[in-house]
């Protein structure tokens, strides 16, 4: 069995133009412990900040909620985890297409089944979904899916926005990695296969010697259900494994951000993001 550890280093900074008097936010940044994944230790500091408080949300990511309510300019977040992580488990065989029109199915699954603003297809993601109806799995489809996407999309930054959707990107042919998912997510439910969004880390370099420091940034992929969850990269087309760190699962890039929140002040806002891995073994 193949067992990787990091260390994963992600800060955020807030600055401001102009003095703000109060900020509040909510911070999704402490990776997941579940079967092939392991956090061993995660600590989050925040400068400047009054109170925080720690829960967890609805789909069951780890959340701090904090407000800095004394005046200040900039506001500087340090997440660090050392993550542990190895080859996933074998999954059962697909379930077929018979099994996901089950009502018990769909109702177990009613919230991956939704179509949310990012994920409602148009006309283009609509033609994605229906080349691929006729194949004999979901997971089929769902490989499928995610090789077309690959395929025809650019990555590209800029290209779209944060609050940009599938629909959008496809008929661009550019985005980032949210872009990719939200196009496969709307496709998958499109065909009536359960799928959720991930967000979390992906490994930079995937050869880095021990001890060995690479800059990355945050990465999204998908998760469909076909008897089993199953994760798919639409984004780099390689396996969901040792490399990859959950950190959220949503319907869509709306309930996973890693930073969220408001501030009372006139100024504008830039945030900067830096996002280092180190492999321990």
């Amino acid at each position: 069995m193949t067992v990787r550890r990091y260390r994963i280093v992600h800060k955020t900074s807030m600055t401001y133009d102009a003095p703000v008097r109060a900020s509040h936010n909510e911070l999704r940044m402490t990776p997941l412990s579940e079967p092939g994944q392991t956090t061993l230790e995660s600590r989050l500091r925040v400068r400047p900040m009054t109170w925080s408080h720690i829960y967890r949300d609805h789909w069951g990511t780890h959340v701090t909620a904090m407000e800095s309510l004394q005046e200040h300019h900039r506001l500087d977040i340090e997440a660090v985890s050392t993550v542990e992580r190895s080859d996933p488990p074998s999954f059962v065989e697909s379930i077929g297409w018979g099994a996901l029109a089950d009502d018990a199915v769909g109702d177990r699954n009613y919230e991956w089944l939704m179509l949310t603003p990012r994920t409602t297809p148009g006309e283009g993601v609509g033609e994605l979904a229906d080349s691929v109806r006729e194949l004999a799995t979901p997971r089929e489809a769902a490989y499928s899916l995610c090789a077309r996407v690959n395929e025809v999309m650019t990555y590209q930054h800029g290209a779209t926005g944060v609050h940009s959707s599938g629909e959008e990107a496809w008929l661009a042919r550019a985005g980032v990695c949210q872009d990719f998912a939200h196009i496969t997510l709307g496709a998958l439910r499109t065909l009536g296969v359960p799928a959720r969004y991930v967000s979390g880390y992906l490994a930079p370099k995937r050869d880095a010697e021990v001890g060995e420091t690479s800059t990355g940034e945050s990465h999204a992929w998908v998760e469909f259900w076909d008897g089993d969850w199953l994760a798919a990269d639409p984004t780099n087309l390689t396996p969901v494994g040792v490399d990859h760190v959950v950190v959220a699962r949503g319907r869509d890039y709306q309930d996973v951000p890693p930073f969220k929140g408001v501030y009372s002040g006139p100024g504008v806002a830039d945030l900067t993001v830096e996002v280092r891995f180190t492999r321990l073994s």
